[in-house]
């Protein structure tokens, strides 16, 4: 689309001011955010008609680009057949759908729809608390999850986050929410001189649990890579003593895959990373639709469903969410799970994530990097003063390198509001469908970004 005229262009900045409420922004009078107007690919143009390679996929979540007809097409297909349908009965879309997840989940899995991450977490601690009391243990309400992580904005999922700078002047959350250290070797929270900090880590559920009392605990929550808080990565091996750890204390493993689903990683889902891992609940959301509809799901193993089947007034869910599992949404899903079969997209993302993403491990060699951590498509660059001290980069270095490929045309994120003194990671997750010309015009941006720092 060509640029809009400057009179046009001045009116949407004036209203933008007096009238948008911006997401995880501060408000700055007279500053004027980039204001999209149409998108291709892996691009998006400004209506000042300059065009940036979105190098964080919207908010990880546009695997599949801008502009796939075949998603419009099913979108628009499904509202001229059936515009709404509640999932207290049931629509055609909705049931392929739960079908083919379980499917990509490799096992029998009964899936709620909703809207977003955040109430597919909701809804998946409202179940485990449920099922709990279902099977004779109406003590187990606790949920455990990781300093660093990011679960969600509502206030259950918000109290499963912990990141005290997306927590003020919020708290007091929801009450039994508890939290542990996560496995970060780079910063090992048990001391430096710890050399297997992953199962230390892991270990820690395991007293967490002890100490509370496992007749309390009802689940832990885990992204299989943190993400928002800074793309995080254990060893494979983390996950697998996390699940040893669930399954003797009988506490549910909700696998947050909201981010890490849909092949970010290289693996359909992140947990997948890790052999003989089979998760009790998954949630997801983001690439499940490559952003192009809202949908949430959260798939409950079936054996777990089978206690919400028991007669009686209150053994059911009672849960519902007025658009979850919208028909138009579900068949956008199931047009996007194609054509990431039909294109081998998570196939292309593990070898294209080393090949050409891979360049970026080079930036360690940088003064100012300390650590380059990934999986697929998602990087994570920790930026610090120095290498010895560890100690992390000021807010304006990160500004900087975020400024200079934006100027280059290239949009990247960073880990913000998250750890008072510590959001000093810089995110890059560009959309799954990237060209190869895409990818290596990142990488060399990002480089020449790194040139220009001290």
């Amino acid at each position: 689309m060509t640029k809009l005229e400057v009179q046009d262009t001045q009116l949407l900045e004036a209203q933008d001011q007096e009238h948008l409420w911006h997401a995880m922004s501060r408000h700055v009078e007279g500053s004027n955010p980039t204001i999209a107007d149409s998108g291709e690919g892996a691009w998006f143009t400004d209506v000042n008609g300059k065009r940036y390679l979105d190098g964080v996929s919207g908010l990880w979540c546009l695997n599949l680009g801008h502009g796939r007809k075949e998603i419009v097409d099913a979108a628009a297909e499904q509202m001229m057949k059936l515009s709404y349908f509640p999932l207290t009965l049931s629509h055609i879309p909705a049931i392929k759908l739960s079908a083919k997840i379980s499917e990509l989940l490799g096992a029998s899995y009964k899936t709620f729809f909703s809207n977003s991450g955040s109430e597919s977490n909701e809804t998946a601690f409202k179940i485990a608390r449920q099922y709990h009391i279902q099977t004779g243990n109406p003590g187990k309400y606790k949920i455990i999850s990781r300093y660093r992580a990011y679960h969600g904005s509502t206030l259950g999922a918000l109290s499963a986050t912990a990141q005290a700078n997306r927590r003020v002047k919020y708290d007091p959350g929801v009450p039994g929410f508890l939290h542990v250290p996560p496995p970060y070797s780079y910063r090992c929270p048990f001391g430096e001189e710890v050399t297997n900090c992953d199962k230390v880590a892991a270990d820690m559920i395991d007293q967490m649990i002890n100490w509370e009392g496992a007749e309390s605990v009802s689940a832990v929550i885990m992204e299989p890579f943190i993400s928002g808080g800074g793309v995080i990565v254990p060893s494979a091996e983390y996950m697998q003593r996390v699940q040893e750890i669930c399954k003797k204390h009988n506490v549910l493993l909700i696998c947050d895959e909201v981010v890490s689903g849909f092949g970010r990683t290289g693996k359909m889902f992140g947990f997948m990373h890790s052999e003989g891992v089979q998760p009790d609940i998954v949630t997801m959301a983001k690439g499940l639709t490559s952003g192009y509809l809202p949908l949430g799901a959260t798939s409950v193993k079936s054996e777990i469903f089978e206690t919400f089947k028991e007669a009686g007034a209150d053994k059911h869910l009672r849960h519902v969410s007025t658009y979850g599992g919208h028909p138009a949404s579900c068949a956008v899903a199931l047009k996007n799970i194609e054509i990431i079969e039909k294109e081998n997209i998570v196939s292309r993302v593990a070898t294209l994530g080393e090949s050409i993403l891979g360049r970026l491990k080079d930036l360690i060699e940088h003064p100012n990097v300390g650590e380059v951590r990934h999986k697929g498509f998602l990087y994570g660059i920790e930026l610090v003063k120095d290498k010895q001290s560890k100690e992390p980069a000021e807010d304006a270095m990160l500004a900087k390198v975020i400024g200079l490929c934006k100027e280059k045309g290239l949009i990247i994120g960073r880990n913000g509001d998250t750890v008072p003194g510590f959001n000093n990671v810089l995110i890059i997750a560009p959309p799954l469908s990237s060209t190869e010309e895409d990818l290596n015009f990142l990488v060399e941006t990002v480089e020449n970004a790194f040139n220009q720092i001290n």
